[in-house]
């Protein structure tokens, strides 16, 4: 028979099975709750490497500064652009295209212009008479001359215009001649058939379209038949007074030896030049820069050894060095001959030129 259990025992042992059961119940739950957070929750990333303090990276900073010495930023370059005072003041024609002047390895724009123009003030000193070397009397005799010295000196020029003019004065009796007696009378400048044709015809647009006037424009001028910038410049510069570079073959071989510019296009060299001298400058810098082609700093022998401008000459060498043998090559009033004009100008005599001869003397 068995023992009968007392009641308060029975209680008790009910209450431990039912704390036990509810204590499994919240362990269960409390897993499974675990579970499903670990479920849930992302794969654990490695742990990020500590980022350095302000001062470290501040440290690191100096540190490669010192290790590799920073590189001069170059500055931005700005587009080349010819000064207010180059431009062509000409309203109706494009400008020669604008080229900056490239200065020699080592020299600065600002070396090149400072150099540019000492060399201008040299010459200007050198020859303070310099001039237009074509006989003229008025605009229509120097349009017409500038057009015939295309491929022959200024001094045949000056031999040949003086029976051209005296048997036709003006545009209207030229545009009215017959072409094979002009080109007699041209037959010594060379090309004497095409120069006619030009000369006539150039003759027959200033009868018609200006009145028998040379007009003072450049984009009048170079519609003329034979007239391009370069005859255009020399009509305005010395007929009219209006300011521009004459870009011949001795002005082309000089600027580059000097390198003023490395151009080649006569546009762009006179483009390139312009914009190294103020405008008012132009018409005298071709005089002092051609004169002293023709004179001294010749195309195949330059006399260097002669050369006043040598120690500002960056082609100095080229050519003869001795002073002696140098002084042999000189032309015109440097070397004692005559000059290329029939009718100089009185500055030139006075500073002891010599006038040319005519056609046909000694």
């Amino acid at each position: 028979m068995k023992k009968a259990v007392p009641a308060k025992r029975v209680t008790a042992e009910k209450g431990a099975v039912k704390k036990s059961s509810a204590s499994k119940k919240t362990a269960s739950a409390k897993g499974a709750a675990a579970e499903k957070a670990a479920a849930e929750k992302p794969a654990a990333k490695k742990p990020a490497a500590k980022k350095p303090t302000a001062k470290k990276t501040a440290g690191k900073k100096a540190a490669a500064k010192k290790a590799a010495p920073m590189k001069r930023q170059a500055p931005a370059k700005k587009p080349a652009v010819v000064p207010k005072k180059a431009a062509a003041a000409v309203k109706g024609v494009a400008p020669a295209k604008t080229v900056a002047a490239k200065p020699p390895r080592g020299e600065s724009r600002t070396a090149l212009v400072r150099r540019a123009r000492r060399i201008d003030r040299e010459l200007a000193e050198i020859y303070p008479y310099a001039h237009p070397e074509l006989d003229f009397e008025n605009p229509f005799q120097l349009v017409v001359a500038t057009v015939l010295s295309a491929q022959t000196t200024d001094l045949r020029v000056n031999q040949t215009t003086p029976a051209l003019f005296a048997k036709y004065p003006t545009p209207e009796d030229l545009a009215a001649a017959v072409p094979e007696e002009v080109e007699e009378i041209l037959r010594p400048t060379g090309f004497f058939r095409a120069k006619t044709k030009s000369v006539i015809g150039l003759s027959k647009a200033l009868a018609e379209d200006f009145g028998g006037e040379v007009p003072g424009r450049l984009e009048d001028l170079v519609k003329l038949p034979g007239v391009g910038r370069k005859t255009a410049f020399v009509v305005l510069g010395n007929a009219f007074g209006r300011p521009g570079i004459t870009v011949d073959t001795h002005f082309q071989r000089l600027v580059r030896r000097w390198r003023w510019t490395e151009e080649t296009d006569p546009d762009k060299i006179e483009a390139a030049v312009g914009a190294l001298f103020p405008k008012s400058d132009w018409t005298d810098l071709s005089h002092h820069v051609i004169w002293h082609g023709r004179r001294i700093c010749h195309a195949r022998k330059p006399a260097c050894g002669a050369c006043p401008i040598a120690p500002l000459c960056p082609a100095y060498g080229e050519g003869e060095t001795d002073p002696e043998k140098a002084k042999k090559l000189l032309k015109y009033e440097k070397g004692g001959l005559p000059g290329q004009r029939l009718k100089p100008p009185q500055a030139y005599l006075d500073a002891g030129g010599k006038p040319a001869p005519p056609l046909g003397a000694g």
